[in-house]
Protein backbone atom coordinates (compact mmCIF):
# COMPACT_ATOMS: atom_id res chain seq x y z
CA UNK A 1 0.00 0.00 0.00
CA UNK A 2 1.63 3.50 -0.86
CA UNK A 3 1.82 6.41 1.17
CA UNK A 4 -0.55 8.19 -1.78
CA UNK A 5 -3.26 5.89 -1.51
CA UNK A 6 -3.77 6.40 2.48
CA UNK A 7 -3.97 10.08 2.17
CA UNK A 8 -7.66 11.44 2.70
CA UNK A 9 -9.21 13.47 0.37
CA UNK A 10 -10.28 17.13 1.16
CA UNK A 11 -7.21 17.82 3.92
CA UNK A 12 -3.32 17.48 4.80
CA UNK A 13 -2.32 14.12 5.72
CA UNK A 14 0.98 13.15 7.76
CA UNK A 15 2.60 10.24 5.60
CA UNK A 16 4.25 7.24 7.50
CA UNK A 17 7.98 9.25 6.93
CA UNK A 18 6.84 12.06 8.12
CA UNK A 19 6.45 13.96 5.56
CA UNK A 20 3.15 16.49 5.30
CA UNK A 21 1.30 15.85 2.14
CA UNK A 22 -1.54 18.49 1.14
CA UNK A 23 -2.96 20.49 -2.21
CA UNK A 24 -2.47 23.51 -3.45
CA UNK A 25 -5.75 24.05 -3.08
CA UNK A 26 -5.82 23.32 0.34
CA UNK A 27 -2.25 25.53 1.29
CA UNK A 28 -3.86 28.40 -0.74
CA UNK A 29 -7.30 28.11 1.37
CA UNK A 30 -5.15 28.41 4.48
CA UNK A 31 -3.22 31.34 3.61
CA UNK A 32 -6.50 33.37 2.35
CA UNK A 33 -8.04 32.36 5.61
CA UNK A 34 -5.19 34.09 7.57
CA UNK A 35 -4.16 36.80 5.47
CA UNK A 36 -5.50 40.21 6.09
CA UNK A 37 -4.93 43.32 4.09
CA UNK A 38 -7.38 45.62 5.20
CA UNK A 39 -8.47 48.91 3.87
CA UNK A 40 -9.27 50.45 7.16
CA UNK A 41 -11.90 53.72 6.50
CA UNK A 42 -12.21 55.54 10.09
CA UNK A 43 -14.98 58.22 10.05
CA UNK A 44 -15.55 59.43 13.98
CA UNK A 45 -14.46 58.22 17.44
CA UNK A 46 -14.28 54.54 16.22
CA UNK A 47 -11.50 55.20 14.14
CA UNK A 48 -9.44 56.01 17.18
CA UNK A 49 -10.13 52.71 18.90
CA UNK A 50 -8.65 51.41 15.24
CA UNK A 51 -5.98 52.58 15.64
CA UNK A 52 -5.26 50.85 19.04
CA UNK A 53 -4.52 47.51 18.77
CA UNK A 54 -1.75 47.20 16.66
CA UNK A 55 0.18 48.82 19.17
CA UNK A 56 2.65 47.40 22.02
CA UNK A 57 -0.40 46.86 24.86
CA UNK A 58 -2.78 44.77 22.33
CA UNK A 59 0.09 42.93 20.46
CA UNK A 60 -0.39 39.80 22.09
CA UNK A 61 -2.69 37.49 20.48
CA UNK A 62 -3.50 40.34 17.79
CA UNK A 63 -3.52 39.15 14.43
CA UNK A 64 -0.54 40.96 12.96
CA UNK A 65 1.10 41.42 16.58
CA UNK A 66 4.36 39.44 17.51
CA UNK A 67 2.34 35.95 18.51
CA UNK A 68 -0.33 36.48 15.59
CA UNK A 69 -0.53 35.01 12.42
CA UNK A 70 2.33 37.55 10.81
CA UNK A 71 4.96 39.99 12.97
CA UNK A 72 3.87 42.97 11.29
CA UNK A 73 1.18 45.47 12.33
CA UNK A 74 -1.45 46.05 9.80
CA UNK A 75 -0.40 47.92 7.17
CA UNK A 76 -1.92 51.00 5.04
CA UNK A 77 -2.91 49.13 1.39
CA UNK A 78 -4.57 50.81 -1.71
CA UNK A 79 -8.37 49.15 -2.06
CA UNK A 80 -6.66 47.65 -5.07
CA UNK A 81 -4.45 45.59 -2.86
CA UNK A 82 -6.61 44.61 0.16
CA UNK A 83 -9.21 42.20 0.84
CA UNK A 84 -11.10 43.56 3.72
CA UNK A 85 -12.45 46.94 4.43
CA UNK A 86 -13.15 48.03 7.85
CA UNK A 87 -15.84 51.44 8.06
CA UNK A 88 -15.68 52.57 11.43
CA UNK A 89 -17.73 55.56 12.33
CA UNK A 90 -20.44 57.24 10.54
CA UNK A 91 -21.41 57.24 7.52
CA UNK A 92 -23.40 60.10 5.70
CA UNK A 93 -25.20 60.15 3.18
CA UNK A 94 -23.05 62.10 1.05
CA UNK A 95 -20.00 59.65 1.82
CA UNK A 96 -21.86 56.18 0.91
CA UNK A 97 -21.47 56.25 -3.12
CA UNK A 98 -18.01 57.05 -2.20
CA UNK A 99 -17.71 54.17 0.22
CA UNK A 100 -19.51 51.95 -2.61
CA UNK A 101 -16.43 53.02 -5.02
CA UNK A 102 -14.18 52.02 -2.41
CA UNK A 103 -15.77 48.45 -2.17
CA UNK A 104 -16.04 48.40 -5.84
CA UNK A 105 -12.20 48.93 -5.97
CA UNK A 106 -11.20 45.90 -3.90
CA UNK A 107 -10.20 42.84 -5.83
CA UNK A 108 -12.87 39.97 -4.90
CA UNK A 109 -12.72 37.46 -2.79
CA UNK A 110 -13.40 40.59 -0.42
CA UNK A 111 -15.01 40.82 2.52
CA UNK A 112 -16.31 43.88 5.31
CA UNK A 113 -16.43 44.98 8.97
CA UNK A 114 -18.60 47.15 10.24
CA UNK A 115 -16.94 48.86 13.43
CA UNK A 116 -19.20 50.48 15.88
CA UNK A 117 -23.32 51.46 16.20
CA UNK A 118 -22.51 54.45 13.52
CA UNK A 119 -21.57 52.41 10.67
CA UNK A 120 -23.66 49.34 11.90
CA UNK A 121 -27.03 51.02 12.42
CA UNK A 122 -26.51 54.58 12.33
CA UNK A 123 -25.72 55.31 15.84
CA UNK A 124 -27.32 57.85 17.63
CA UNK A 125 -27.99 59.97 14.63
CA UNK A 126 -31.43 59.36 13.02
CA UNK A 127 -31.70 61.56 10.80
CA UNK A 128 -31.81 62.16 6.74
CA UNK A 129 -28.09 62.88 6.43
CA UNK A 130 -27.10 59.64 7.90
CA UNK A 131 -26.77 55.93 6.54
CA UNK A 132 -28.92 53.69 8.95
CA UNK A 133 -26.20 51.42 8.19
CA UNK A 134 -24.03 50.97 5.68
CA UNK A 135 -25.34 47.50 4.54
CA UNK A 136 -27.39 49.08 2.93
CA UNK A 137 -24.09 50.54 0.58
CA UNK A 138 -22.13 47.67 0.64
CA UNK A 139 -22.36 43.68 2.37
CA UNK A 140 -21.29 43.51 5.46
CA UNK A 141 -19.76 39.97 7.07
CA UNK A 142 -19.07 41.28 10.46
CA UNK A 143 -20.85 43.32 13.03
CA UNK A 144 -18.72 44.96 15.97
CA UNK A 145 -20.90 46.86 18.42
CA UNK A 146 -20.22 49.50 20.69
CA UNK A 147 -20.20 53.16 21.31
CA UNK A 148 -17.20 53.26 20.57
CA UNK A 149 -15.99 49.49 20.68
CA UNK A 150 -12.93 48.46 22.73
CA UNK A 151 -10.03 47.53 20.72
CA UNK A 152 -10.20 44.05 21.85
CA UNK A 153 -13.63 44.10 20.21
CA UNK A 154 -12.19 44.55 16.71
CA UNK A 155 -9.73 41.96 17.73
CA UNK A 156 -12.68 39.12 18.37
CA UNK A 157 -14.44 40.71 14.64
CA UNK A 158 -11.36 39.88 12.76
CA UNK A 159 -11.26 36.08 14.31
CA UNK A 160 -15.14 36.01 13.80
CA UNK A 161 -13.78 37.32 10.17
CA UNK A 162 -11.27 34.54 9.99
CA UNK A 163 -13.59 32.02 11.35
CA UNK A 164 -16.01 32.88 8.44
CA UNK A 165 -13.64 32.51 5.83
CA UNK A 166 -12.50 29.09 7.02
CA UNK A 167 -16.20 27.72 6.87
CA UNK A 168 -16.44 29.35 3.38
CA UNK A 169 -13.67 27.08 2.17
CA UNK A 170 -14.47 24.27 3.63
CA UNK A 171 -16.69 22.08 0.90
CA UNK A 172 -20.47 23.08 0.08
CA UNK A 173 -19.51 26.68 2.61
CA UNK A 174 -21.73 29.88 1.18
CA UNK A 175 -21.16 33.30 2.18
Amino acid sequence: MSDAASVPQGGPALSSAGALTTTFEDIFAWARSSAFRPVRLGLACCAIEMTAPPGPSHAPGWPGGADGPSAAPLPLLPPAASNVLIVAGTVSEKLAPELRRLWDQMPAPKWAIALGACASCGGPFPTYAVTQGIDRVIPIDVYVPGCPPAPEALRQGLLALEQKIARLLEPGGRR
